[in-house]
């Protein structure tokens, strides 16, 4: 399964967010879409993911004070990203590697959607329901 294909299943739709926004709005975006992280993009595209798990490792060090911070100082720069041409596979060993929950799709350099732990696991899930059934259909017609 390609990420094309994750994406035509659970839509491409991103919730960005500007690197100057403070972690308050990010948490206030987290919450109002029930997501897990947001794609931090700035005058030149691209600049991070500002994820639950960046503003719970900061409120520790920070305090209250983070939440007037603005989400530069959170987010995590260097990101791993994947194209719609990828694999679902590919793209789970990356985020494998990168210990990464969310990948950013690109499409020549623009943003065109987003993938998660949870996306991924879901494609691979109804592939082997779908492996699975057709088995059994075999078998039953042998």
């Amino acid at each position: 399964m390609r990420i094309a294909d994750v994406l035509r299943n659970k839509g491409a739709a991103v919730v960005t967010i500007h690197p100057d926004a403070t972690v308050m709005e990010l948490i206030a975006g987290l919450a109002e879409h029930n997501i897990g992280a947001m794609v931090v993009i700035g005058r030149d595209g691209l600049e991070g993911v500002a994820s639950e798990r960046d503003v719970v490792r900061q409120l520790q060090v920070h305090g209250a004070s983070l939440l007037a911070r603005p989400v530069s100082a959170i987010m995590t720069r260097l990101v791993a990203t994947c194209t719609k041409t990828d694999s679902a596979d590919d793209v789970s060993m990356l985020m494998t590697e990168h210990r990464a929950r969310h990948i950013p799709v690109l499409e020549d350099g623009r943003l065109a959607g987003i993938v998660s732990i949870g996306d991924v696991v879901k494609s691979r899930m109804e592939e082997l329901q779908a492996e699975h059934e057709q088995l059994r259909d075999y078998i039953a017609q042998g």
